[in-house]
């Protein structure tokens, strides 16, 4: 077995603490929509998906963007916590994530403009006549300004300042909800081209109130959200903001406004930015960034030394040894693992053998753990090195 690091120094499977919680590693399972959902109510196989997670090892899990309204939901299948049935839909899986030694956590999130689509297997894009015929019946979809998120999807309706402060307060009562039933650490979801990026990106914000205009101004609704969600999360709980950390466009959301945004949100009580990119128009999975492995870490590390602030990374992470150089560099405080971790719900105890911190499965649940070692020793004996 390689042992490219002294187990001692892998800062990956070191536990970090922020504020009163403390996750065993550095290892997050962002937000993963799953568009499996009924009425927003969580079921069996949201309860095996996240379980799997936690089985493996990961630090910290995060729970799906979950609308905080039902206008806020991308597609029919997404999850909601606008009703308390959903939010007590939610403990079993915040239960088996605990039980399995991980902290749980939730994204809450709004839509906005690039809501009442279709699920991704069916083309995530507007709802077609055929959509409906099946039941899937778009709802009208609010926004910044009266823009599309791409040619022939929903024209946004543009919010009033009177309904922006209902959806403030819908984040509020999400943030309230999901304290309730248990979760540890939260995520307001402003990355992508939903709702709350809408604002921020002059692309999609073409406003001329006081929620529009200027950076100021664009970023008043973010800041409103994160001031009425700390006001119902308790202080010693974290909180998290993922961020499109750039647009990818010349005249779209810059880095440097990123920065801004962090240390604003920082003194409003956040704790660590998920720093994502890209998504403003369009598939929140389509965008203009170049990819390559690590894409995104650049992101995490001026938002971090800029601003001050726990930082995350996330994107194209494909290994325990790529993280682990990613925090040594100090780029991160935190390693995101989504795409990775479903093709391989054990990326995280898999991390550990490949840094040389678990020789001997002792990280992996009992029930695997002795067989996997009993499988090394017979390796061994055969002089077979993997």
């Amino acid at each position: 077995m390689s042992s490219p690091q002294d187990a001692q120094a892998a800062l990956l499977f070191q536990p970090i603490t922020i504020q009163s919680v403390t996750a065993r590693n550095r290892i997050v399972v962002p937000p993963l929509c799953q568009y499996s959902a009924k009425d927003g109510i969580a079921n069996d196989w949201h309860l095996v998906h996240l379980g799997s997670y936690a089985r493996g090892g990961a630090g910290t899990i995060f729970v799906e963007a979950t609308g905080v309204e039902a206008r806020g939901r991308i597609t029919h299948g997404c999850l909601g916590i606008w009703t308390d049935e959903q939010a007590q839909a939610l403990v079993p899986l915040v239960n088996i994530i605990k039980a399995h030694g991980a902290v749980a956590g939730i994204q809450i999130a709004h839509a906005g403009r690039k809501a009442s689509t279709q699920r991704p297997w069916n083309g995530l894009s507007a709802l077609t006549e055929k959509d409906i015929a099946q039941g899937d019946v778009p709802w009208e979809v609010v926004g910044a300004s009266a823009i599309p998120a791409d040619e022939g999807w929903l024209v946004p309706r543009e919010l009033s300042a009177d309904e922006i402060g209902d959806i403030v307060r819908a984040f509020g009562q999400a943030a309230a909800r999901s304290h309730e039933v248990g979760f540890e650490c939260l995520e307001i979801h402003g990355a992508h081209g939903y709702l709350l990026q809408s604002f921020l990106s002059p692309l999609s914000n073409k406003r001329t109130d006081g929620y529009g205009g200027d950076l100021a101004g664009r970023m008043r609704l973010a800041l409103e959200v994160t001031r009425e969600v700390r006001g119902h999360w308790p202080a010693n709980k974290p909180l998290y903001f993922r961020i499109s950390s750039v647009d990818g466009s010349e005249d779209g959301w810059q880095l440097e406004d990123s920065i801004a945004l962090a240390k604003e949100l920082k003194a409003l009580g956040v704790d660590c930015i998920d720093c994502s990119s890209g998504g403003n128009a369009a598939s929140a999975t389509i965008n203009l960034i170049p990819r390559g492995l690590g894409f995104q870490v650049p992101y995490a590390a001026a938002i971090r030394k800029e601003a001050g602030i726990l930082s995350m990374a996330v994107g194209l992470i494909l290994d325990g040894e790529q993280a682990e150089a990613i925090l040594q560099a100090g780029d991160a405080d935190l390693i995101a693992v989504g795409r990775e971790i479903m093709y391989n719900p054990f990326w995280p105890v898999q991390a550990a053998q490949d840094l040389g911190v678990d020789p001997e499965f002792e990280m992996w649940p009992a029930q695997y753990g002795w067989w996997l070692e009993k499988r090394e020793r017979t390796f061994r004996r055969m002089g077979f090195e993997r």
